[in-house]
């Protein structure tokens, strides 16, 4: 006789889980190559305490110069300390829709990394300017401008962080991602460069480890999109154009200096940024001249845009930086949802 109960009629089976949900849980693996990828991102990953900070002084500079060092280092932070919440919304976006273990793990460690970014920038800041980047109190006019620039930035981000959460849910991921490759393919040469300009031994570590793990991020990225892109829409692929424009928009106020469009910034807020970006290359940072910034963005939007054309996706106008393409009209805060 049989242990188990068992009705007559047999057992009922359970009812169907209501989408979308992180059930019924399953481990599909559809692209080897992201759990590859994945694999080496645990071997790759570094520990910002490893660093030795104590290397870091900061009697090497003076007052307003670990100031404007501290302001880029604050740039940095309104894209990559929004990276861990970004990416673990869209990890747990990835479960809901029951994308393939891989894809799931390779945001989780994106988000990881990123979380190690944020740590970075937050260790440089505080070691520097203790209480930055809006705590400290300011005592030159260096350091007052310095400190409004950083709150017009942030106020920047958090229209960044209302757009991108409308989006999550509303769009696929092969279309709210493709910005995303638009700034790992800038970023991951950018960082190199800044590791080869830099003075600091410091800076130097911290840029190579942070441009290895970008690297890593868009050969996630171009292997999630070219899963993707096959079964796109035409409404998507132009929206997808749309976006590569929003992407070069936003991410810009990084790796080059913000267009017009989107941001909202006081008058005086571009000239006070190129002074404090000065001022911090001068002291050794490493940050790249405005045309190398700019050879670096005609350099990565060349890739990119090799990339979307195989899937006959249309690469929008760049007029910044005289590249031609579709005139995708301006770009408001509704249309920015690009992921860095």
């Amino acid at each position: 006789m049989s242990e188990f109960e068992i009705p007559a009629g047999g057992l009922v089976e359970a009812p169907a889980v209501a989408q979308p949900n992180i059930f019924p849980i399953e481990w599909r693996c559809e692209t080897p190559k992201l759990a590859e990828i994945y694999e080496r991102a645990k071997r790759e990953g570094f520990n910002p305490a490893d660093i030795n900070w104590s290397e870091l002084s900061p009697e090497a500079w003076s007052d307003d110069e670990k100031v404007a060092i501290m302001y880029w280092w604050a740039l940095l932070s309104n894209f990559d300390s929004s990276g861990p919440a970004v990416f673990a919304r869209a990890t747990i976006h990835a479960w809901e829709m029951h994308e393939e273990d891989p894809v799931r793990k390779c945001f989780f460690s994106i988000t990881r990394d990123e979380t190690n970014h944020e740590e970075t920038c937050q260790r440089v800041i505080q070691r520097l300017v203790p209480n930055g980047p809006q705590g400290f109190t300011p005592t030159s006019e260096l350091q007052r401008v310095a400190l409004n620039n950083i709150g017009w930035l942030y106020h920047n981000g958090g229209r960044y962080w209302t757009g991108y959460n409308r989006a999550i849910d509303r769009y696929p991921l092969a279309v709210i991602f493709t910005s995303f490759m638009m700034g790992e393919v800038a970023s991951s040469t950018l960082f190199h460069g800044m590791a080869h300009a830099t003075t600091h031994p410091v800076f130097r570590e911290i840029f190579t480890k942070i441009g290895r793990d970008e690297a890593r991020h868009l050969q996630i990225c171009i292997n999630l999109l070219e899963k993707e892109w096959p079964g796109l829409t035409d409404e998507h692929k132009t929206f997808i154009t749309k976006q590569l424009r929003a992407g070069f928009v936003f991410l810009s106020m990084v790796l080059w200096e913000p267009p017009a469009q989107f941001w909202d910034l006081p008058g005086y807020f571009l000239h006070n940024h190129r002074i404090l970006l000065r001022t911090a290359r001068e002291a050794g940072l490493g940050i790249l001249t405005y045309e190398q910034q700019a050879d670096n963005w005609r350099l990565a939007i060349a890739r990119v845009r090799k990339l979307v054309e195989r899937w006959d996706i249309q690469f929008p106008a760049i007029p910044e930086l005289d590249i031609e393409g579709v005139d995708v009209g301006d770009i408001t805060a509704e249309d920015i949802i690009p992921v860095f």
